[in-house]
C-alpha cells in the first residue's frame, strides 16, 4: 500500500498538472509516482516504460548544459528573492 506525501507546490503548477493528468486519464498521484520510479531506475542506469515519461524524454538539456542553465537559475532565484 502506498504511503501519503504532501508537496508544496505553485496552484497554477497544480491545477495545470491536474488538467494534463485528466486528458491522459491517469491520477496526479500516478504521474508523480511514475516520475519518481523513472528518476530512481536512472541512478541504476536502467529504464523504466511509462507512456508518460515517454512522451516528455529529451526535452531536458544535455549535461553540458547544465552548468550554463544552473548559473542562469541561480540568477533568477538571487534577483526574485534577494
Amino acid at each position: 500500500m502506498g504511503a501519503k506525501l504532501t508537496l508544496r507546490l505553485d496552484e497554477t503548477l497544480i491545477k495545470n498538472a491536474k488538467r494534463l493528468a485528466k486528458t491522459r486519464k491517469v491520477s496526479l498521484s500516478r504521474m508523480v509516482s511514475d516520475y519518481f520510479k523513472s528518476i530512481s531506475f536512472q541512478e541504476k542506469k536502467e529504464i523504466i516504460e511509462s507512456p508518460i515519461l515517454s512522451e516528455i524524454t529529451g526535452i531536458l538539456p544535455s549535461k553540458a548544459d547544465n552548468k550554463k542553465l544552473l548559473k542562469s537559475y541561480k540568477k533568477h532565484i538571487e534577483d526574485k528573492y534577494l
